[in-house]
């Protein structure tokens, strides 16, 4: 430390058995494909109060992704909207729908918040 900078040095926190077990290795984390999508279609599952079927550009290709995103947006409000999908995950049926891809969100109290971009990214995009 100079006396220009009189802040204490970082250390790194003390973490329990539990949070060491939980914690993945940066090879795991690669394993993970994230890319950038825009959203192009959006419309309610029919039968679903939570579910909405997308079909979303992530550059080389579209695929319909499927997410409990209902309760909090709008489909007309997600058109065209950059979003961040995991693109190496195994398809699913969701109500009887294919879903290829999952959405990130956050969780505020009850409410998912999509992940999405403060600047222009272009369809495709990974993230890293």
């Amino acid at each position: 430390m100079s006396e220009e900078n009189p802040e204490k040095p970082v250390t790194a926190p003390m973490e329990s058995q539990a949070q060491a077990e939980t914690r993945i290795g940066i090879e795991d984390f690669t394993r993970v494909d994230m890319r950038v999508g825009q959203v192009l279609e959006a419309e309610r599952v029919e039968g679903s109060r939570k579910l909405i079927r997308m079909r979303v550009d992530l550059g080389s290709e579209v695929r319909q992704v499927v997410a409990g995103i209902a309760g909090a947006y709008e489909p007309a409000d997600l058109l065209n909207r950059k979003i961040i999908v995991v693109a190496n995950l195994r398809p699913a049926k969701l109500m009887g729908i294919l879903s290829d891809g999952m959405v990130l969100a956050a969780t505020a109290g009850e409410r998912p918040v999509l992940a999405t971009f403060a600047e222009d990214v272009p369809n495709g995009s990974r993230l890293k």
